[in-house]
């Protein structure tokens, strides 16, 4: 059975999530979070917290043991970019995108 967790409009590049994400994906549940508890990034931490909730979540509403989960999917996807700019010189400006993303965490106990 699949379980999932989304965190949405977490305001951390994709980029910088997807770095993490790639680490934990097939991993099993305790070494994912090992994996993430070393890396001193904040889109490592907002990664941990989405793992955190997707194994609540299998805990307690479908009843699995987070002994035998592991790592399905692990992804960011592009949210929304709000524009923003700097005033430059000579009344020129610099365009500034304030990029968020989409975290999804999918964890799986093998069976269907």
């Amino acid at each position: 059975m699949d379980v999932r967790s989304v965190a949405k409009f977490v305001r951390t590049a994709p980029s910088k999530v997807r770095r993490y994400a790639r680490l934990i994906r097939g991993t099993s549940l305790a070494d994912a979070k090992a994996i993430l508890a070393v890396q001193s990034s904040p889109a490592a931490g907002e990664l941990a917290s989405v793992l955190k909730s997707a194994a609540a979540n299998a805990e307690n509403n479908h009843g699995l043991d987070t002994d035998t989960l592991a790592v399905k999917d692990a992804r960011a996807d592009d949210g929304l970019t709000m524009p923003r700019v700097r005033y430059r010189a000579r009344g020129r400006v610099e365009r500034i995108k304030k990029r968020s993303c989409h975290i999804t965490v999918i964890l799986t106990d093998g069976e269907e």
